[in-house]
């Protein structure tokens, strides 16, 4: 069980490995080291309970109560640790030429030009608190953009490399998915393998879809290529079935979720994975530490505010501020040393972290290369003669069409996945709640069958099963390439409540995504068509009111939604010139400070980024335990007369 500790006493000891931040690669680090025997500490910046069933009741009530479903929309704010949040940004009415058409307020300090709209949080168990659960890994040519499409960056470690370490996040998280289908699409190497679990069962919108166009050849107008449908499933870090033929030494066992007998129930399609499952079926962080060894101790609560040098090539340790109320800023300061420093708060907070500290920024590329998934948004609605398309049944996800994300066509745009969406038009208009209001004549969105009258009674519910029954919607993951002038910098004028500086944000898409953007759009577009669906998608300002991330491309109004995939930051190379870590996560320039994470990555391809960060995670964790066994080993010391002695 884990061992949680105050600020205090967790500053009056030395530890072999101090980590910050308790999320998905923070977790996997601590469980991997404290099992070989070092002594760990995780500092966490966030608010505590979220491992207790008091709190897990209270993020369902904080949920159900909350207008806007947003992913933070679970978690109570935290005015000591504050987080991100979608709705810290607004469009701008009727905005003048050249200037941003949204405002921000919240954590962020947004420069534009066009905004950062992915969050994350700041909680035990990070982030991964309010993750959809998608866990797809990269292809092979993903780590190599620059040298096979000429745009982007190289890693300095390919898929091949990264295989084992997959495999075993996928064991970690207790993965759910199909070996051969993911075999066939070309991001598992072994036609053999077999995931923890079997794969979630495939949503009845996916079956929709597939009938309706399987082998449907599609144009893409802008890579001038043509592409054959094939639906292929998503892997997910969610409880299914295990897998029988899954084989592995020692045996595959769910961890136990928190407050739940034995391990949390399957998914039974309760459609709220973002940001919480009320049956604990979505795997998280929490079910790691609970298997923490005693080696591993937890404080919460301690946001650390400096990484201190203590020599040229060597750090010793961290200074932290702890809370007790998470409504107020009052705070006492502690420091924490350790032989080894490990950055796992998220790639935005490693980079603040980095940049005030003043350290392994050699190459000036602390905080740049920000990246996410801009995601662009199409939905329509099917044909009625067809009858309903069953949204919101299931996870968010649960296929998608993979061809577009690889191949010659990256030349020429950016590369991107489409998601079959399963909440109906809930991102893109706030259904079905929207679609309430605009039958009732109150409000809502204008798309589908206006009521300025309103309806009701028997009329009200022919009208909500019909219109939100039938509702399509496509998520379009666009890659994002490694760009410097996508930055994190910070500004003394702007701090948070405790006195930190918040980070400032620098944003834009360039020609290459705007591109990819286009043809997602227009791809869409030539899919609702085939379908029969009538495509209600628009992008463009409506009563002065531009949509956030909007922008016009070779005409065509356009629109993106943050993916909450953050990515760069402290990007990974081979060269100390141009990169912050080398390919076990350690920065060039000390040899005891890790930045580990989503931030190391050198590009994203179009894959959710957790179980590539994961496999990262888990291969910096043998590097880490190799040199700190190698810094412990006994040094044999020969006298003039050979006798031997060890010191």
């Amino acid at each position: 069980m884990t061992e949680h500790v105050t600020a205090d006493a967790a500053a009056r000891r030395r530890y072999d490995i101090v980590i910050v931040g308790a999320g998905w690669a923070g977790s996997a680090l601590a469980q991997r080291l404290g099992d070989k025997g070092w002594q760990v500490l995780v500092l966490e910046a966030g608010n505590g309970d979220t491992d207790t069933w008091p709190g897990f009741l209270d993020t369902l009530s904080t949920f159900r109560s909350a207008v806007a479903k947003v992913p933070n929309s679970a978690y109570r704010p935290n005015a000591a640790a504050p987080s991100p949040n979608v709705l810290d940004l607004a469009p701008v009415r009727n905005p003048r030429p050249g200037e941003p058409e949204f405002t921000a307020g919240g954590y962020f300090v947004q420069n534009g030009p066009l905004p950062y709209g992915t969050d994350y949080l700041r909680a035990l168990g990070g982030t991964a608190m309010h993750w959809l659960g998608a866990v797809p890994r990269m292809r092979d040519e993903d780590f190599e953009t620059r040298t096979r499409y000429g745009y982007g960056r190289d890693w300095p470690i390919g898929a091949a490399e990264l295989q084992p370490w997959y495999a075993e996040a996928e064991r970690l998280l207790g993965a759910a998915g199909h070996g051969q289908e993911q075999y066939d699409l070309g991001v598992v190497h072994d036609s053999r393998y077999e995931y923890p679990m079997q794969e979630i069962p495939r949503s009845y919108i996916d079956r929709y879809c597939k009938e309706a166009v399987e082998g449907e050849v599609i144009t893409d107008p802008v890579a001038e290529r043509d592409y054959t449908l094939t639906l292929y499933g998503l892997p997910q870090a969610r409880n299914s079935t295990p897998n029988p033929r899954y084989r592995t030494d020692p045996p595959f066992r769910v961890r136990g979720a928190v407050g739940l007998p034995n391990f949390g129930e399957r998914c039974v399609g309760n459609a709220s994975c973002v940001p919480i499952c009320p049956v604990q079926a979505k795997s998280l962080p929490l079910r790691i530490q609970a298997a923490f060894p005693r080696s591993v101790t937890v404080a919460n609560r301690c946001v650390v505010t400096r990484v201190r040098r203590s020599g040229e090539r060597s750090v010793s340790g961290v200074e932290y501020r702890t809370y007790t109320d998470p409504a107020s800023p009052v705070s006492r300061s502690y420091v924490v040393e350790a032989d080894v420093v490990v950055l796992a708060a998220h790639a935005i907070e490693n980079a603040r972290l980095l940049l005030f500290s003043e350290l392994a920024n050699g190459s000036g590329q602390v905080g740049r290369n920000l990246m996410d998934h801009p995601t662009v948004l199409s939905w329509a609605l099917g044909a009625e003669s067809k009858g309903p398309v069953g949204p919101f049944r299931g996870p968010g996800h649960t296929s998608g069409w993979e061809v577009f994300r690889f191949g010659e066509g990256r030349r020429r745009r950016a590369p991107f996945r489409i998601e079959i969406g399963n909440w109906g038009w809930g991102w893109a208009t706030g259904a079905p709640m929207s679609n309430v209001a605009t039958a009732l004549g109150i409000g809502g969105d204008e798309h589908g069958e206006v009521r300025p009258d309103g309806v009701f009674g028997p009329e009200l519910r022919r009208l909500l099963g019909s219109s939100v029954g039938r509702q399509l919607q496509l998520q379009l993951a666009v890659e994002q390439p490694a760009d410097p002038g996508n930055r994190v910098t910070l500004d003394g004028r702007h701090r948070d409540a405790m006195g930190n500086p918040r980070p400032v944000i620098t944003y834009d898409l360039s020609e290459h995504v705007r591109d990819g953007a286009l043809a997602a759009r227009a791809v869409a577009g030539e899919i609702f068509r085939r379908m029969g669906a009538d495509d209600f998608t628009n992008h463009a300002p409506r009563d002065g009111v531009p949509p956030l991330g909007h922008f016009v491309h070779k005409g065509t109004d356009l629109a993106y939604s943050g993916a909450g995939h953050g990515a760069g930051t402290h990007i990974m190379g081979s060269d100390p010139a141009t990169s912050v870590v080398d390919a076990d996560q350690k920065t060039h320039e000390f040899d005891n400070l890790y930045a580990v994470g989503c931030g190391s990555m050198a590009s994203v391809g179009t894959s959710n980024p957790t179980l590539t960060m994961m496999a990262l995670a888990l291969r910096s964790a043998e590097r880490i335990h190799d040199s700190l066994a190698t810094a412990r080993r006994p040094v044999v010391i020969r006298t003039p007369d050979t006798t031997e002695a060890t010191a």
